[in-house]
């Protein structure tokens, strides 16, 4: 830290930051892959056979993000398949923007890191140069300058380190993310092709063609 100069304690700091936040995230991507397929095929094969129960299967999953994405437009009381689709996505858009926490911090960390080490070196640099003069070149006194060059670099490999190893996880959680829109949307469509089959099938009942009728009252009709 004594060698790095001034830029080595905020790139301290940022290094903190960015080791908490992959430690919550690791956390919360744990916690979500473990239970996402228990619930999902739970919540998918009750619709399936029977719809009435659907919503209270879905209520018991609220505390996880499809649970609570599933739950969105099933709570809804009879809705007309068109305010279904908006509910499901409404909830999307959601539950996909919590997801994304801590993207923001890393993003920042990514970006800092790398000036704040370059910005430690060149203050490194005019401190060790700033003290040569033109007559000490090729002289003794000029050998303490290899030596503060070389602790003046110390920030910027340091700022590297925390910069790469912040986006080797940024990238990470960006692909578990990218594949979650992708399984939000395959659910979503499954459910809401079934609440689509039941509805038709609720409209046919609630108003029955009439064969009896002459081809005459039919058209009338």
């Amino acid at each position: 830290m004594q060698k790095g100069g001034v830029a080595m304690w905020p790139l301290l700091f940022l290094s903190v930051l960015s080791l908490s936040t992959i430690i919550e995230r690791f956390w919360f991507w744990g916690r979500f892959l473990l239970k996402q397929g228990q619930i999902l095929n739970r919540i998918m094969d009750t619709a399936a056979r029977n719809w009435d129960l659907v919503a209270k299967v879905a209520r018991e999953h609220r505390d996880h993000p499809l649970g609570n994405y599933l739950y969105a437009p099933l709570r809804l009381a009879d809705p007309d398949p068109e305010v279904f689709h908006l509910a499901l996505e409404s909830a999307a858009d959601d539950e996909l923007a919590l997801m994304r926490k801590g993207d923001k911090i890393l993003e920042a960390i990514i970006a800092l890191s790398p000036l704040l080490g370059l910005l430690g070196t060149v203050l490194g640099l005019i401190g060790s140069l700033s003290s040569i003069q033109i007559s000490d070149l090729g002289t003794e006194s000029t050998a303490g300058v290899t030596l503060g060059i070389s602790e003046a670099l110390i920030s910027t490999a340091a700022g590297l380190i925390v910069a790469i190893v912040s986006l080797a996880f940024y990238r990470i959680f960006q692909s578990l993310w990218f594949n979650q829109v992708r399984v939000f949307r395959k659910t979503g469509s499954e459910l809401e092709v079934i609440y689509r089959q039941r509805w038709l099938e609720s409209e046919d009942h609630r108003y029955p063609i009439n064969t009896d009728l002459e081809p005459s009252e039919t058209a009338d009709l």
